[in-house]
Order: C-alpha cells, then sequence, then structure tokens
C-alpha cells in the first residue's frame, strides 16, 4: 500500500493519518467547506474539498468521495469511526472501485449491522445473548406483550444502529407508545431503517467490550477488555483496561465469546464485540462494532501495538503475527466533549480561543483542535480523547486527574469538569459503578456562585480567570463579570435558557437553547399544555433535546416545524 484516502475528519482522520506517514504511506485527505483549516489537512500529503459543510453532503456523499479516490490515485480508503465506516453499501462500492477498504467484508458490516441478525448468528455460535426476540417488532401491542413475558423494563432498540440512538428504555405499560414511536423516528433518521426489536433491560449493568482482531488467513487474536460503565444517554464518558474486578476466569469466557461472535460473520480487520455484564458477573451479547472504537486508544497503551497499523497490515493481505499479548498496566481514557455537565450537558459549539493540551508521562492526546478552532453543530462535539497510563489503577487515577487539571480550554465549555468529579467519587475509585451511575449518583456542582453582589438581571455573566501575584506567590482566581460591551452599549442577556430538559422563558417564550434542527413538534398553535410538557425536539451534535414548556397555558404562537433549523435563542413558542 503506497496512498491512503482517510475518509472521516477530526481527531481519528488525524490518528490514522499519523500512523500512515510513520508507514510511508502517502496521505490524502478529504474535508468539507467548513473543516478548510483542519489539523487532519494540513497534516495530509495533500487534501481535496468534499463539498459543503453538512455531513451529507461532504463526508456522507459516496460518490464525491470514490471520485476523489480515482483522481488522487488513492490505492486505499479508511473509514474512520463514525460516517461511512459502518455501511456496508460503500465498502461494496469500494471494493468494486478497484480500492482496499481497509475494514471488514460488506458481508459483515450487514451481518453486525442488523443486531437482530448479529443476535441470530451470536446465539449460532454459542455466545450468550440477553432474553429478548430476533424478529422486528411491527406494533406497540406486541411490544406491551414482549415486557410482560420478559417482565419490565425492557428496551426497545434500533435494529440497525448503535451508540444508543434508536433506543428507549420502557419501565411500564403507560410508556411503551411514546418510547416505540420514538425509538423508530430515531432509527429511520440515523440509519435509515426504523425497525426495531424488543430485549430485557438489565439493571446496573457494566459495559464491557472485547478488542479483536481478524485476518484474511482465519486467525484471529482477543487484545484484552474495555470497560465502559461510565455514560450518559448511552454516550461513553470515560473508558478503561482492564475492567476492574474482573477476574480471569470472566476474561477468558470473554475472549472465546468475542472470537466466537466474529468468526460467526467471517469477520476480518478490526473490530470490538461488546458485552453487558450483570451483577452475578455473567456476560450478555449486546453488538459488534465493525470498525475502529474512539476507545481503541487505551488497548494501545497497555500491549504497545498500534492497532491503525495492523488495520492496514490486514488490509493488504499479511499474516497476524502478534505473538503472545501480555497487557501491562492501567489506562483510562477521557472523551473530552465540547459539552456543559453544568447545563444537563448541552452541546457548546463555538469558537476555541486557549487550548493547551496536557503532557508529561503516561500521557497522550489525541486531538483536532487548537486555538482559534472551531467547533461546529454539524458534526460530532468529539474534541479530543486524552489517555493516561499507570503501572496500576490507582496511579492511572491519579495522573488522569492531574492530566485533567493541566488542560485548558477556553472559548466553550468541556466534560473536563465531569471528568474530575468521577475520578473524585468514591463508588469510580472503588470500581463499583455501572451503565446508570453516571446519571444517577454523580452530582456536579453548578458554575455560577452561590453568593455575591447582584447584578442586574439584563447583564450577562462571564467566568474569568486571573493570575494575581501576592507577596512573590502566584494565584489562579475565578471570578464573573458582565459582558464587555459591544459598540458602545452593553449586550443583554437573550430569554433565559435552561437544558434540554427545561428550556424556554419564565414569561411563557420558549426559545432554542442552541443551534439545531427540529426533528419532531409535539403541539399545535392554540393547545394547552402544562409546565413541562414536550413542545418540540430539537437535534444538535448528534443528540436529540426536548424543549418543554416553562409555565401553564394555551400555545398561543407556534414558529417551527419539523425540518426547520434554529439558531440559539430563537424563539419556537409563546404559551399564554
Amino acid at each position: 500500500m503506497k496512498s491512503l484516502l482517510v475518509a472521516n475528519r477530526g481527531e481519528i482522520a488525524v490518528r490514522v493519518i499519523r500512523t500512515a506517514r510513520e508507514m510511508g504511506i502517502r496521505t490524502i485527505a478529504i474535508f468539507s467547506e467548513l473543516d478548510r483549516d483542519a489539523l487532519h489537512v494540513d497534516l495530509a500529503d495533500e487534501a481535496w474539498n468534499v463539498g459543503p459543510a453538512p455531513a451529507a453532503e461532504s463526508y456522507l456523499n459516496q460518490e464525491a468521495i470514490l471520485r476523489i479516490a480515482h483522481e488522487a490515485g488513492a490505492e486505499a480508503i479508511h473509514p474512520g469511526y463514525g460516517f461511512l465506516s459502518e455501511n456496508a453499501v460503500f465498502a461494496r462500492a469500494v471494493d468494486e472501485a478497484g480500492v482496499i477498504w481497509v475494514g471488514p467484508p460488506a458481508s459483515a458490516i450487514e451481518a453486525m449491522g442488523d443486531k437482530i441478525t448479529s443476535r441470530r448468528n451470536a446465539e449460532s455460535y454459542g455466545v450468550p445473548t440477553v432474553p429478548g426476540i430476533t424478529e422486528p417488532v411491527n406494533d406497540v401491542e406486541e411490544v406491551v406483550r414482549l415486557a410482560e413475558e420478559f417482565g419490565y423494563p425492557v428496551a426497545i432498540k434500533a435494529a440497525h444502529g448503535g451508540g444508543g440512538k434508536g433506543l428507549r428504555v420502557v419501565h411500564d405499560a403507560s410508556e411503551v407508545d411514546e418510547a416505540f414511536e420514538g425509538a423508530r423516528r430515531e432509527a429511520d433518521a440515523y440509519f435509515g431503517n426504523p425497525e426495531v426489536y424488543v430485549e430485557k433491560y438489565l439493571e446496573k449493568p457494566r459495559h464491557i467490550e472485547a478488542q479483536v482482531l481478524f485476518d484474511t488467513h482465519g486467525h484471529g487474536v482477543f487484545l484484552g477488555e474495555r470497560d465502559c460503565s461510565v455514560q450518559r444517554r448511552h454516550q461513553k464518558l470515560i473508558e478503561e483496561t482492564p475492567s476492574p474486578g474482573m477476574t480471569p476466569k470472566q476474561r477468558r469466557a470473554l475472549a472465546k465469546a468475542s472470537l466466537d461472535a466474529g468468526r460467526s460473520c467471517g469477520y476480518v480487520n478490526a473490530g470490538t464485540v461488546e458485552f453487558l455484564m450483570d451483577r452475578n458477573g455473567d456476560l450478555y451479547f449486546l453488538e459488534m462494532n465493525t470498525r475502529l472504537q474512539v476507545e481503541h486508544t487505551v488497548t494501545e497503551m497497555v500491549t504497545g501495538i498500534d492497532l491503525v497499523a495492523w488495520q492496514l497490515r490486514i488490509a493488504t493481505g499479511e499474516k497476524l503475527e502478534l505473538g503472545d499479548v501480555t497487557p501491562r498496566g492501567h489506562a483510562i481514557e477521557f472523551r473530552i466533549n465540547a459539552e456543559d455537565p453544568m447545563q444537563g450537558y448541552m452541546p457548546t459549539p463555538g469558537q476555541v480561543v486557549e487550548w493547551a493540551e496536557p503532557a508529561g508521562p503516561g500521557v497522550r492526546v489525541d486531538s483536532w483542535v487548537r486555538p482559534g478552532t472551531n467547533v461546529s453543530q454539524y458534526y460530532d462535539n468529539l474534541m479530543a480523547k486524552l489517555i493516561v497510563w499507570g503501572p496500576d489503577r490507582e496511579t492511572a487515577i491519579n495522573r488522569g486527574r492531574r492530566a485533567l487539571e493541566e488542560f485548558v480550554v477556553q472559548g466553550v465549555a468541556t466534560t473536563i469538569p465531569a471528568h474530575l468529579a468521577v475520578l473524585d467519587h468514591e463508588d469510580f475509585v472503588a470500581g463499583d459503578h455501572h451503565t446508570k451511575w453516571m446519571e444517577e449518583v454523580v452530582a456536579l456542582e453548578g458554575s455560577a456562585p452561590s453568593s455575591g453582589p447582584a447584578m442586574p438581571e439584563e447583564e450577562e455573566l462571564i467566568k474569568r480567570d486571573i493570575t494575581v501575584e501576592i507577596s512573590g506567590r502566584r494565584f489562579r482566581v475565578a471570578y464573573w463579570a458582565p459582558e464587555p460591551a459591544v459598540g458602545g452599549q452593553m449586550r443583554r442577556r437573550p430569554p433565559k435558557l435552561a437544558n434540554s430538559g427545561q428550556s424556554g422563558a419564565p414569561d411563557g417564550v420558549v426559545s432554542a437553547p442552541m443551534q439545531g434542527t427540529i426533528v419532531k413538534v409535539h403541539v399545535k398553535a392554540g393547545e394547552t399544555v402544562r409546565s413541562g410538557d414536550p413542545i418540540c425536539v430539537l437535534e444538535a451534535m448528534k443528540m436529540e433535546n426536548e424543549v418543554v414548556s416553562p409555565a401553564d397555558g394555551d400555545v398561543v404562537d407556534l414558529r417551527v416545524e419539523p425540518g426547520d433549523t434554529v439558531a440559539p435563542g430563537q424563539v419556537i413558542a409563546i404559551v399564554k
């Protein structure tokens, strides 16, 4: 392989390009008009404009990407993760174009991309699965019948997706209607197929996944597990390896089950088999991600194996020659997202004013951000991954805390405060956490000052930092002050906005809490609503956010419909 087109953006494009360049491979980047000055564009040997900012017109434009691959003379395409990485149609088109696809065959993507088919395949190889069905459900009555059979709670899940999209948990019959509709709508929006299925929802499980590699000669290898139990709304925040408290017997069972799952679909290249582990320590197959995972880095840190390099080698037909892989030490990854954990993890697109990454022994940062970078609402809000390694878990936790405290980001809010709260919690230190733990247990203190002089209500208060020196000693002080004057006048505070669960102003003006797209409207003009009733669903940065009424009253003005794009602060409705 002498040339590689990276069909992605952000930190994963940077990650793949760096390894390819180390291997002497000419790298070809693609970029949307919004990403002209992105880091992956600068690092590649050459870069091609693939289209406008919306992903559907650029990073998901299969014809444009294949045309660029042909014109640039690319011998191979690496899809990264997200976008087209698990698209069997694209994988097959790449093969038919005579270009090497760095990933599993299209047949394996199809088999594991459909959760129902993947479940059947896994079961046929003796892999344990969660009690449920292997046929799509067609109506609410069928969901209710299955829920009564399995016992509440049950999960309604998209048959063709993952990452928590198209998933609703139902605790009783009164929730079925809304959950069924929501899961089907989200499955159709994200994966182009509204099919959903039902399975038993395990209470307080651990999320354990296995990293596997398969070559084209029938050899497979298990490279250890990752614990991804620290998550919110089914989106992972922290991943680590090895999993705290996992026994050698459980690890052996995981290795066998993950390799069997891969063999059940004729898998080739790097893949991740995901499991849920219940409170008894029993493992249940969840799904297989037919691509490189965001959190592959922690496996690399403990094994010393470059997974991207092996992806490229396997794609050219090399045999797996890794010998006995013995992980060493403990690694933890923190996803630094452009989200404000103090405001319900509201996405925070905007310009990064200051960016300084931590360093030192055992610290790695995979990012695409530089001072001046704009984090756009068009794409995923992952800004960087901070990965730390230590000879044991305690050292890794301490190193992670130190590195997080060194990380400087100004201009957009990030998840760093949430990561620090997790590291300081006794449950996490003890390894006693589960997939709902972050939402149910970890409390974050508000970012606003608890006391102090009152400021005029219409003035916007902004957190600022200043360094002062007293008797030769330096102190860093945080304070809140009005936003600077612009054009000779003080900027006025927009209508008070809250997070995705409480958006709206006290006077009845319902405003958009962020830029995004309206995907569903729950009410009609003239309807009566109560405080907290949903008005609409706003999608931003691949997340659905429910906008609710701030008061009891009548909807006297409704200004949006599905498909509308709204700006932060834009009036959605008025409740009188």
